[in-house]
């Protein structure tokens, strides 16, 4: 439950430097590990190269997509992904989930369970630590299950400023429900994640009545009833042509936080794929320039 997630401590450790990687472009490239819950956490790291600025580099914090555990790799996939936003000036934390690679733990999914959420918030906690972060300028990117981990982490913690999400799963828990029920063949059906099947965390949910029979327990738990009071300004993209999460869970997302009074943008790109490979650069350009705009504070600081 989200009243509940916002009242737990999640005070991360020190990031502690298990391997230096080949530097990229302008920054250093580590792996570091830090503690979630008892358990050992590994992630990716990246910090600029240069003149620090006087309050620390700003963040943000990476949130990847659904990756079978048994073959995600730390170093492998999201490459570009995390160059784009290490070039220009971020520190990086891309954090292995629970049971990913060599993180400690059994793996889940982001939606019956809040587990890989803890692990964020205690890396988000674990580099505001760091000597060269700027604790307050922090702002978090999900890619489609990612997404789901920043929508909630955005609605618990006060810390990000700002979000961006790519093909998110963001839609209402009794759409989700609904939609992994169905199984619908003709229509994209998002990847559930690790540990649990679509039909096996819709179950294990169902222990506590469907979303119409126990409304009050649905709403606690989805971050949608929370929109009213996320932690910042909100940017979604998503391609027409995604075949793993439905273009209008974006869409019916930057209409909730709009009605919700909230800044919203959304973008979507005509015939591209969950990826958005098609419109990469121009969509991380996009992204880029909403956190140096909100994250930052003012574009190329």
């Amino acid at each position: 439950m989200i009243e509940v997630m916002r009242e737990v401590s999640y005070p991360g450790s020190d990031l502690v430097i298990e391997e230096m990687l080949s530097p990229g472009s302008n920054y250093d490239r580590y792996i570091v590990s830090y503690l979630s819950e008892g358990l050992k956490i590994n992630a990716l790291l990246t910090i600029p190269r240069g003149e620090k600025p006087v309050t620390g580099w700003p963040v943000v914090i990476f949130n990847h997509g659904y990756i079978p555990p048994e073959q995600y790799r730390t170093t492998e996939r999201y490459v570009a992904y995390v160059d784009g936003f290490a070039r220009s000036g971020y520190m990086v934390l891309r954090s292995d989930y629970r049971g990913h690679a060599f993180s400690e733990g059994e793996p889940s999914n982001a939606y019956g369970t809040p587990d890989y959420t803890v692990d964020v918030l205690n890396g988000l906690a674990a580099v505001k630590q760091h000597p060269d972060a700027d604790p307050a300028r922090i702002g978090m990117w999900g890619h489609s299950m990612g997404g789901t981990i920043t929508l909630r982490a955005m609605v618990v913690s006060t810390d990000i400023r700002a979000g961006v999400i790519w093909a998110g799963v963001t839609a209402p828990y009794p759409e989700l429900v609904e939609r992994w029920r169905r199984r619908d063949a003709e229509r994209p059906t998002p990847t559930p994640g690790a540990g649990l099947t679509a039909r096996r965390w819709v179950e294990a949910l169902g222990a506590f009545g469907t979303p119409e029979e126990n409304p009050a327990f649905w709403d606690a738990i989805d971050p949608f009833s929370y929109l009213g009071e996320i932690s910042g300004p909100v940017q979604s993209h998503h391609g027409t042509a995604d075949t793993s999460v439905p273009v209008e869970y974006s869409e019916i997302l930057h209409a909730r936080l709009q009605a919700a009074g909230q800044v919203s943008e959304v973008f979507t790109y005509p015939n591209d794929n969950h990826n958005i490979s098609g419109n990469f650069g121009l969509a991380m350009q996009r992204s880029i320039a909403f956190f140096d705009l909100y994250v930052k504070g003012r574009p190329g600081v």
